[in-house]
């Protein structure tokens, strides 16, 4: 029996009041591999962009005011001074009724303030005819229009976007100040479960929690260490294994071997690896009941079921929000969506239910939430159905059939329905 099952709230307040990592190490790295990386310090423009003004419109750099009054039966003749081509700053000045022939991109000459579209004009013996009068800054882009100079474009802590990459192209930056990736230990443990690639002898299975553990720390930007499948009966094997992982990364996450069978020893072995040591073992929610807790120094050691969907729905509720912590972002959020559940369900008495389901649209377009098969937590068809999941409170006995529910999800929205 667990000594004693705390709430799910309490569970989170212990985790984040034990969670004091250490300030994050940077590095540089080149633009090109920055992609998803958290940015380490505030960015301000060292230039304006563009850095000159410039036409966008192949035709004429003109001065709007010489333009006034041109129309179709009505055109305004200037005299052409030259071409402006892109990647040259022409030295001439332009004139009162005086045009000058520029390409889109190119910097306007001095003393222009709009270009004409090449549409709009006709040209003959060096002069230009202009059939449609411009406006001061017409066709143009003035510099610094986009980004002035010492304007702040990034903040510390921006999870880099391809958009992002592309302002800092365009101020110049080769290479990005970055938050180094934090490690993350995942070890599988178990005498039934082997390596996907091996044969598979009767009575075993693969391992599926390493795969689904890790690929959840890649979608977030962290660096996992896969170590191999340890067997859960020997106690020196497991407690130099976590001692090693707890040496080369900042958090671990084992799974299997927590609940209280006799060969359940993970808590135990945890809670003597260093100070203070267990914090949790046994939480009030289904499924996921038996997850431990330990911290040891500044870093904490995550032992989840083994069962898979258990596991994934423990790292969903009490990992995934923390890790962000790691690199100074914000813990992240749930994405959630407003459906209507298709079957009535039921909690468990006295815990906290999660309840997995697949997402599907009617004929309106609303969402409808169906339940995936209670009692599978060990199948893999668990996790390849389910969209997300709803919860329901201790005090809740069920949730009828046609109430509408918040689903929190396990992947983004428009990925919905590509696989079932």
């Amino acid at each position: 029996m667990f000594r004693q099952l705390i709430s799910l709230d309490e569970a989170k307040r212990r985790i984040e009041k034990a969670f004091s990592p250490k300030p994050p190490k940077t590095e540089e790295i080149p633009l090109l591999k920055a992609v998803g990386r958290v940015l380490a310090s505030d960015i301000a423009a060292p230039m304006d962009v563009p850095p000159f003004s410039r036409s966008t419109v192949d035709g004429y750099a003109v001065r709007a005011e010489d333009t006034f009054g041109a129309d179709e039966d009505k055109p305004v003749m200037l005299k052409i001074s030259g071409y402006a081509d892109v990647g040259e700053i022409s030295k001439l000045r332009l004139e009162k009724n005086y045009a000058m022939k520029i390409v889109t991109g190119a910097p306007l000459p001095s003393n222009s303030n709009a270009a004409v579209m090449i549409e709009h004009t006709n040209e003959e013996n060096e002069k230009v005819y202009v059939y449609k009068s411009v406006v001061k800054n017409e066709n143009m882009m003035g510099k610094g229009s986009d980004i002035r100079k010492d304007a702040m474009v990034l903040k510390g802590g921006t999870i880099l976007s391809s958009q992002n990459l592309g302002v800092l192209a365009a101020l110049g930056f080769a290479q990005v100040k970055v938050y180094k990736k934090p490690k993350v230990a995942v070890i599988s443990t178990g005498q039934e479960i082997i390596a996907p690639g091996n044969p598979l002898p009767l009575g075993k299975i693969y391992d599926i929690n390493a795969y689904t553990l890790t690929a959840a720390l890649l979608e977030i930007g962290v660096e996992p260490i896969n170590f191999d499948i340890i067997q859960d009966d020997n106690v020196e094997v497991l407690k130099s294994t976590l001692e090693n992982a707890l040496d080369i990364s900042e958090v671990v996450i084992t799974s299997g071997g927590v609940s209280v069978g006799p060969k359940d020893i993970l808590p135990n072995i945890i809670d003597g690896l260093g100070e203070p040591g267990l914090i949790i073992h046994g939480i009030a929610i289904k499924p996921g009941k038996p997850i431990a807790v330990a911290v040891v120094g500044e870093k904490l050691i995550f032992s989840l079921p083994g069962h898979p969907t258990s596991a994934l729905l423990t790292y969903q509720l009490l990992i995934r929000p923390f890790l962000p912590l790691l690199t100074k972002q914000k813990a992240l959020p749930s994405t959630t969506l407003r459906a209507v559940i298709t079957d009535k369900v039921f909690s468990a008495r006295g815990r906290r239910t999660f309840i997995t389901v697949t997402l599907s649209q009617n004929d309106a377009g609303h969402w409808l939430a169906s339940p995936v098969l209670e009692g599978l937590s060990g199948a893999i068809t668990t996790l390849a159905k389910a969209d997300g999941y709803i919860e329901l409170e201790e005090t809740q006995q069920f949730v009828e059939s046609g109430e509408e529910v918040d689903v929190l999800l396990f992947k983004p929205v428009e990925d919905i329905g590509r696989l079932s």
